[in-house]
């Protein structure tokens, strides 16, 4: 439950929501931190705190691209985060129009 909380607390800042929505988007390959900041049209310092935020909540990882910071999403941890939020979100409905209804469009945008 900790890191359902620490991954929802991450994901509740706009500028982390949005870099968050970047990487999901970007896939395996991942985006350096200064296309995230520019997309997101603020400062590498303001990004950099917001990234270390999601990769502490374990919903992006990091690794040196040469003299930049690539991120990643982590989709296992959104895969978990998305099952948790089913099963204990959901327990009362007894699988009435809880469960995501996947390939419906995307929400939330």
């Amino acid at each position: 439950m900790n890191s359902a909380i620490d991954a929802l607390t991450a994901l509740g800042h706009p500028t982390r929501l949005g870099a968050f929505r970047l990487l999901v988007e970007a896939g395996a390959d991942g985006r350096v931190a200064g296309d995230i900041a520019e997309a997101l049209d603020v400062p590498n310092a303001t990004l950099s705190f917001h990234l270390k935020e999601l990769v502490r909540a374990g919903l992006a990882g990091s690794e040196v691209a040469g003299r930049n910071m690539r991120y990643r999403a982590n989709f296992a941890a959104m895969d978990a985060l998305v099952a948790y939020l089913t099963e204990n979100c959901c327990a009362g409905s007894r699988g009435r129009g809880c469960a995501p209804a996947a390939g419906k469009g995307r929400r939330g945008r």
